[in-house]
């Protein structure tokens, strides 16, 4: 997972995404996801972007986590992390 970092510093700045975030990266760090199917499986708001990018929703739509993940090599990079409103306002399908 690639960088724990960035969640920690957004929740610093929002804390009811705090605990959201704590469990989606313990999900996705034990995950073995080998495919987009594999991850509507358990996140079935979750959306495919182009570029092997998947938008999570996190505390019921309230934020949006947005990450790069490279199947074969289980790794996961995390693009964006920010509301609903500043997603909206982002290419996500090129961060």
């Amino acid at each position: 997972m690639i960088s724990r970092k960035t969640l920690r510093d957004f929740w610093g700045r929002h804390a009811d995404a705090e605990q959201p975030l704590r469990a989606w990266f313990h999900e996705a760090k034990t995950a073995d996801w080998a495919s987009f199917t594999d991850i509507k499986v358990r996140h079935r708001s979750a959306d495919p972007l182009p570029g092997n990018r998947v938008v999570f929703n996190i505390k019921g739509n309230t934020y949006r986590l947005v990450v790069r993940i490279h199947c074969g090599a289980r790794i996961v990079f995390i693009r964006f992390i920010g509301t609903h409103a500043e997603y909206d306002k982002t290419d996500a399908a090129t961060i």
